[in-house]
């Protein structure tokens, strides 16, 4: 279904990048792997794709990185058709006592990063008249969560990207999704399976890093899809 595609995944050494960048390998799309410090995850990631994939390591939150990586992968692969914006992390703290570069940080990967990689492949998805992104954001950008401000509001800043994007690129036939997950089961929730919250899902259980990579390959492959967010929640967010 993708055969002959190029897929940049962000944050693809580990967890749901990682379940992402194989699932779009497995319909089978050439995937560029972006990290942020484990070149050894990412080149197993790469491994596992079973398909034309190689590693790239990146800060997206700064300009110039993003930039040479895009074009590194251009170089590559010859064009990027997908862009999946997954790099994340967190600084979890109460808004009285966090710290200004607590907030930044979260801010600068999350957000920023997203908008950098989108501003940087838009000239490619022009000169090819379509293309699909797919950010993921999450169920705390929907509903808040306590101790996560500076999370939350990286993630409901994407979905407000999401809209306006998919809004101008449209005419291009360019379509830009979101996917709001909601508990998943990684690294970065691996202390939250006794969370109280954890009760408040519908389907009574987390979700898995595959779960989510459904769903973007569903938004990628959709053509009439465009300025949605698509939970994968369980419910917890209805």
């Amino acid at each position: 279904m993708l055969t002959g595609k190029t897929a940049l995944v962000t944050g693809g050494s580990r967890g749901i990048g990682a379940a992402i960048a194989q699932r779009l390998a497995s319909l089978g799309a050439n995937v560029a792997v972006v990290y942020a410090g484990n070149r050894e995850a990412a080149e197993k990631v790469c491994d596992l794709c079973g398909t034309h994939a190689r590693a790239y390591r990146c800060d997206v939150s700064n300009w110039d990185e993003a930039k040479a990586t895009v074009k590194a992968i251009k170089d590559d692969f010859g064009t990027v058709d997908i862009l999946v914006n997954n790099a994340g992390v967190t600084r979890d703290g109460l808004i009285a006592t966090m710290r200004e570069e607590d907030y930044d940080a979260v801010l600068d990967v999350n957000l920023k990063g997203a908008f950098n990689m989108i501003r940087h492949c838009t000239g490619l998805f022009i000169r090819n008249r379509g293309g699909s992104i797919v950010n993921v954001s999450s169920v705390s950008g929907l509903m808040g969560n306590a101790g996560q401000s500076n999370y939350a509001a990286s993630k409901a800043g994407l979905v407000g990207l999401t809209k306006s994007v998919a809004k101008e690129l449209a005419p291009k036939g360019i379509r830009c999704n979101a996917v709001a997950p909601g508990f998943i089961q990684t690294d970065m929730t691996s202390d939250q399976e006794s969370n109280a919250l954890l009760d408040a899902i519908p389907l009574g259980r987390m979700g898995t890093p595959a779960d989510v990579a459904d769903a973007v390959a569903y938004l990628v492959c959709a053509p009439y899809v465009t300025g949605t967010v698509l939970r994968v929640d369980g419910g917890i967010a209805m």
